[in-house]
């Protein structure tokens, strides 16, 4: 059974429309969807118009950015209901900062010498939506960088010419959005937040205890080894086990919808109530 619960559209960082994504989890055999743009449902309604149409089961999400120990991490809301006031009152705060930290970050590039920075991104944008990822295919595009590594390593973290520091919610906070709006909150991709294996567990200890629900055991880079070592803190902390590719669709990113390695039977998994 394929299950891919984490994947982005262009109403965030994706390149493809919500139909466009949800039919082709519909090609590769996906059996269980979800579409989880950052910080935004908005792409929500066109997806479930065309999963409907299509047989497949689709599951409202939103991966909602979060402060933890001054640090971000990322939080899938799965199984929301996108009319909920608290959640979208919460979404709200932040896409007004995302709109502000556009404006510093192309403020930041042309001080660099990248000029007409956000010109050339709202052209790769299709939404209002613009997130880092998009400035880093404009300079990968533009050829100032090879890839997305070096784009981040240059200029879009730190000090660097296009950082600005995050002002999200507190974890606590964002899983408290979720919960709000019936949804199950789930850690994404617990090995890319650049941390010790021993500071990952303090962050699933500190999580677990303000409510989280799950944690990401396969996404669409784990490896075995990987996979092994979250299945053993999913259990460590009682959180349910979760699978999604974290797919965007962009040409240089490798990961595809639907193609995940096996969860591990001996836990237990955030869609079990939903087949």
């Amino acid at each position: 059974m394929i299950i891919d619960l984490h994947n982005h559209s262009y109403y965030s960082d994706g390149v493809l429309s919500p139909k466009e994504v949800v039919s082709l989890a519909k090609e590769q055999g996906c059996e269980l969807f979800a579409l989880t743009d950052h910080d935004t449902t908005d792409g929500l309604v066109e997806a479930q118009k065309q999963a409907d149409k299509i047989d497949l089961k689709l599951i409202h999400g939103v991966e909602v950015s979060a402060m933890w120990s001054n640090m971000t991490v990322h939080i899938v809301g799965l199984g929301v209901d996108i009319e909920n006031k608290a959640l979208q009152a919460g979404l709200k705060k932040h896409q007004e900062f995302r709109q502000s930290r556009t404006e510093k970050m192309a403020r930041g590039l042309g001080g660099a010498g990248i000029f007409g920075a956000m010109e050339k991104v709202k052209k790769i944008a299709k939404t209002d939506m613009i997130t880092r990822t998009h400035f880093a295919q404009m300079l990968i595009q533009e050829g100032v960088c090879k890839d997305m590594k070096a784009v981040f390593k240059r200029f879009l973290t730190g000090k660097k010419p296009g950082g600005v520091g995050g002002k999200w919610a507190e974890y606590d906070e964002v899983i408290s959005w979720i919960h709000s709006a019936g949804g199950k909150a789930i850690l994404a991709h617990p090995l890319r937040y650049r941390m010790t294996n021993t500071k990952v567990r303090r962050l699933l200890s500190h999580l677990s205890g303000a409510g989280l629900d799950g944690v990401e055991v396969v996404t669409g880079s784990s490896s075995g080894d990987e996979i092994t070592l979250v299945s053993q803190w999913a259990r460590e902390f009682d959180l349910l086990a979760s699978s999604g590719s974290d797919y965007h669709g962009w040409p240089n990113q490798r990961v595809q919808v639907g193609y995940l390695q096996d969860m591990p039977t001996i836990n237990e998994t955030v869609w079990r109530d939903w087949l």
